[in-house]
């Protein structure tokens, strides 16, 4: 790596774009058995996978069979993609707009298309705020439109940012190690550790907050 940012390139070795294969890193490293025989990790995977099907039943609060499914898939994806990237050399594709945005974009426009057909009405409500002042009203329509515009580019910039922000950190502590002294270099080993812990949460965080965000929009045109 010749620089700091080194690690966000996806073209690092041999100059191809092989590193977007870690994006589906996580099945190859699951082991066939776990497919068909039930273990403690598939049941505790089960439950959460439930878990989050019931919170995504109740927010999107619709009678249509399996449409949390893509929700949950959106959370595993998002998930599986950001701790792989806490490994060594591995590449966090999470990090890029191109995939956060591959996610979020069609996602907004599919939500923005099927309420603008089948419930016309019911966006146009939407533009306007129950309560608000006739006088106001040309102004909340405008800010209501712009707020709903930038929907897809707040989720791929909040996720990507926020992988970008921990990695960085962790990159820079991790570059002054050979400077340090004997004791110096136990305090940062220590503070490296806590900082991966914090990752971790974060990467569990994000993909919740994404997927959560995703499914309000969506309860927003059904």
């Amino acid at each position: 790596m010749m620089n700091l940012f080194s690690s966000f390139d996806p073209s690092t070795n041999l100059n191809l774009s092989l590193n977007w294969l870690s994006t589906m890193l996580g099945l190859m490293i699951i082991p066939s058995m776990y497919w068909f025989f039930p273990s403690r990790l598939n049941i505790l995977w089960m439950k959460i996978l439930l878990t989050l099907h019931k919170e995504f039943k109740i927010l999107i609060n619709s009678e249509i069979k399996g449409n949390t499914l893509i929700f949950v898939s959106l959370f595993s994806l998002i998930l599986f993609n950001n701790f792989l990237g806490l490994f060594p050399y591995i590449f966090t594709s999470t990090s890029h707009m191109i995939l956060t945005l591959t996610l979020a974009l069609p996602l907004w426009i599919s939500f923005m298309m099927f309420g603008w057909i089948n419930n016309t009405i019911h966006m146009f409500a939407h533009l306007i705020p129950q309560g608000t002042p006739p006088i106001l009203m040309p102004f909340m329509v405008c800010i209501e439109t712009i707020s709903n515009l930038i929907r897809p580019g707040t989720l791929a910039i909040r996720l990507s940012a926020n992988m970008i922000a921990g990695h960085l950190l962790m990159t820079l502590l991790g570059n002054t190690g050979p400077i340090l002294s004997s004791y110096m270099m136990i305090i940062l080993i220590i503070t490296q550790i806590l900082l991966l812990i914090l990752e971790s949460a974060v990467a569990i965080i994000q993909s919740y907050v994404f997927s959560v965000l995703s499914t309000l929009y969506s309860s927003e045109v059904i």
